[in-house]
């Protein structure tokens, strides 16, 4: 029974993504609410159904107290027998069911499927974002964001047919009951009604803002605290324990107080609640006293109202918590959307085509990249590399060596210029497309928190055992592997080397991250330091293998290490966006310039960057 209204919604129903998602939260909400449009009317009905059920009942029970005092218990069997049995069924069997349905729609068919539906399509769209995006936001921000808006979404659901088209079935049919025993029963009730929605307006008015101010609030936290924890290692290093708990502080102080400012906010409401429901019970009873105290109502009329009033009193805060639920929950989807609906600004154009793999020439034509300030990164740069060459990049920290890699990915676009691959605008194709044709070895050669096959088979999924363990012997990482259990007792292949891979040294990382690469085997290799973690040792035994894996690649490097591309076709030495220098080893020691001054100075291996030519 369950599986049915769980499978009423498919939360992975296929869809076109949006570059532009609506960034207006009702926009936003609807798009995404799309497939449960007949769900959310059936709901809409049922819980309408389920509120005149509730006011029949108590219009019923009035009559029960009519018909009970119209003669003796034998004659009031004998007349009302038959009807007081099929009500008594009625409540027994078919409000259950009804109610029964009612509850399975939200609690099974709605809840569980909106939320997998808004975070599914939430992650899929931030993954779509730029890597720029990502650098310019705490990643346990977005995290959080992407938990916390889609249960506040599914909840902001789950409150209009639970609460809100309830409560204003259940307030019509109420109004409808009272005018039936005497219209002037029902004035009262429209007087606190209209008090009511004042006290709701002046409310939510107040708690949308106020919950997306501590959503936001809370979201600081979570990005400035896992800041810490991802970069635990500076944080003991530098000793700065109480640094980080005062930045930390600081966040929790500002959620303190955002979440006291909203909590007032309900404080005053019930208050005002109190005082409101204190006129609406003296109001009607009252009045529905003094009616039949002048012969004008009947005592079950009288035994209605007060049924009805203590059940609005007892209404009347659930509904208005679930009101400052609803707006709760608006706002944390406000917030979050200031993430999940940032539009995707780095895209592949509409008539994008898949970059053919050819030999691998680039070109970079007059290529110009700032990063929107006007200064740094590179200029009006032009550079050739011819297919299978090997080409190193040299220049100080700032010289746009790591821009220029970036732009070839399409990290970035190009601010002026063209970069080609084969004759290719890499602006033209599929990023994809262009991204499964290079591979590359960062310095900073963080892995996923998974097995260390899934981590070196992220470089070619649909490869066998075999060629996985080939790759990792290549990368001189076999050995050590083989030794490898995590605190679950997963051993070699299988253990998890944790977030960002921290359970390993620097130099097994970068192993681990050389085979991925190797198992990939892609035309164009990008090598940023790529053996700058490994001990001189390791080093030496992965030269020659890595060497072998450049045979019949383009390849560009970058590196400070100067022995790691002294044997390169080319190095190209970069100096503020520009290239100043082009030539073989051999060529520029000859020519005694920028190369020359690094590799005279160059200490066990590395160039000093910070040195004034």
């Amino acid at each position: 029974m369950f599986r049915f209204f769980e499978n009423l919604v498919d939360p992975y129903v296929p869809y076109q993504p949006s570059d532009t998602p609506p960034t207006k939260l009702w926009p936003f909400i609807k798009d995404y609410s799309q497939p449960f449009k007949k769900v959310f009317l059936a709901a809409a009905v049922l819980s309408v159904v389920v509120a005149i059920i509730e006011v029949a009942l108590i219009y019923y029970m009035g009559r029960v107290v009519d018909v009970m005092s119209n003669g003796t218990p034998e004659e009031v069997f004998q007349t009302y027998g038959l009807e007081l049995i099929l009500i008594a069924l009625f409540i027994l069997v078919i409000r259950p069911l009804i109610q029964g349905l009612d509850v399975a729609i939200l609690n099974n068919g709605i809840l569980p499927n909106y939320g997998t539906l808004f975070r599914w399509r939430a992650h899929r769209h931030v993954l779509r974002q730029s890597v720029g995006w990502f650098e310019n936001d705490f990643a346990g921000r977005i995290a959080n964001r992407i938990m916390q808006a889609p249960p506040a979404a599914g909840e902001a659901v789950f409150q209009v047919f639970d609460a809100i088209t309830f409560s204003l079935a259940y307030l019509i049919g109420a109004v409808i009951l009272l005018a039936g025993a005497d219209m002037r029963l029902a004035i009262p009730l429209i007087i606190w009604f209209a008090l009511y929605a004042l006290l709701m307006s002046w409310t939510m008015k107040r708690v949308g803002p106020a919950s997306k101010a501590t959503s936001n609030a809370r979201s600081m936290i979570t990005g400035r605290i896992v800041d810490s924890y991802t970069n635990i290692h500076s944080v003991k290093l530098f000793a700065h324990h109480d640094a980080e708990v005062d930045f930390a502080k600081d966040a929790i102080e500002k959620m303190r107080k955002t979440f006291a400012a909203e909590m007032r906010i309900y404080t005053l409401m019930d208050v005002m609640l109190v005082t409101l429901n204190g006129f609406l019970i003296v109001g009607v009873v009252g009045w529905a006293i003094w009616l039949w105290a002048t012969g004008a109502a009947s005592i079950g009329a009288v035994a209605a109202a007060a049924a009805l009033t203590l059940r609005l009193n007892a209404m009347t805060g659930w509904i208005m918590w679930a009101l400052s639920t609803f707006f709760q929950s608006l706002g944390v989807v406000s917030e979050g959307l200031e993430t999940i609906a940032q539009p995707i600004k780095l895209i592949d154009k509409p008539d994008a085509k898949t970059l053919v793999a050819g030999q691998g020439a680039i070109e970079f034509d007059s290529v110009t990249h700032h990063y929107g300030r006007g200064s740094g990164g590179i200029g009006d740069l032009n550079l050739t590399v011819k297919p299978g060459e090997r080409v190193g990049l040299v220049g100080r920290s700032g010289a746009g060596k790591t821009t220029l890699v970036k732009l070839l990915l399409r990290f970035y676009d190009v601010e002026g210029g063209q970069i080609t691959i084969d004759g290719q605008n890499v602006s033209h194709v599929t990023q994809d497309s262009l991204r499964s044709q290079i591979g590359m070895v960062s310095q900073d050669s963080s892995l996923l928190h998974r097995s260390v096959r899934d981590n070196i088979l992220y470089g070619d999924p649909d490869a066998s055992h075999e060629d996985m363990v080939r790759a990792a012997q290549k990368a001189q990482a076999h050995e050590f592997i083989q030794t490898l259990e995590d605190p679950e007792g997963r051993k070699g292949y299988d253990a998890h080397v944790g977030e960002r891979g921290v359970k390993l040294s620097g130099g097994q990382r970068q192993r681990i991250a050389l085979a991925r690469v190797m198992l990939k085997d892609a035309p164009i290799l990008v090598l940023d330091e790529a053996t700058s973690a490994l001990d001189s040792e390791v080093e030496a035994a992965i030269q020659d293998t890595l060497y072998g894996v450049m045979e019949g690649k383009t390849v560009i490097a970058i590196a400070h290490r100067l022995s790691t591309i002294a044997h390169m076709d080319r190095i190209v030495v970069l100096e503020d966006g520009k290239i100043v220098e082009d030539g073989n080893h051999q060529a520029l020691l000859a020519k005694g310039g920028l190369y020359a001054g690094f590799w005279t100075r160059q200490s066990g291996g590395f160039i000093n960057t910070e040195a004034a030519e």
